[in-house]
């Protein structure tokens, strides 16, 4: 059967995890923008700082162990779901459209996303982390 092949199933998997991120960045982004207006791109700059949260949290809590992860479902939440929801070519296009209209404000899109995404990905570690210490110790003790 053609899903015994590991490229199959690993194809597969980002295949899937691209459509759902895809689809989970453009409806965020649509309902922003009708909530918040057009003048900044809260919808990206949300995508953006979450993705970057969700990735500081997913990668070390799957390479801790803290739960058995198959590769090709890390592979699909990350390189898949998370690689097309994260859309760092939206946030420069963004930004350039911000930079024409107000070099400031385009700055403090520019500043803000990055800055809130690397704290964003620091505290998604921290909570892994965290998550991991508090298994270790529910764990029994192995004599």
């Amino acid at each position: 059967m053609i899903w015994e092949h590991p490229v199959v199933r690993t194809v597969a998997g980002i295949s899937l995890g691209a459509v759902a991120g895809a689809l989970c960045r453009y409806y965020l982004g649509i309902w922003f923008t009708q909530f918040l207006g057009h003048s900044f791109p809260y919808g990206t700059m949300f995508v953006n700082v979450t993705g970057c949260f969700l990735m500081g949290f997913f990668v070390p809590f799957a390479l801790m162990r803290v739960l058995m992860i198959h590769p090709n479902l890390r592979l699909m939440v990350t390189t898949g779901f998370l690689g097309s929801y994260t859309t760092f070519s939206s946030y420069e296009l963004d930004m350039a459209k911000l930079v024409d209209r107000s070099p400031a404000i385009g700055l403090l899109y520019w500043g803000g996303t990055a800055l809130l995404g690397l704290i964003s990905l620091q505290l998604g570690s921290a909570l892994a982390r965290r998550l991991r210490i508090l298994q270790s110790q529910d764990e029994p003790e192995s004599k």
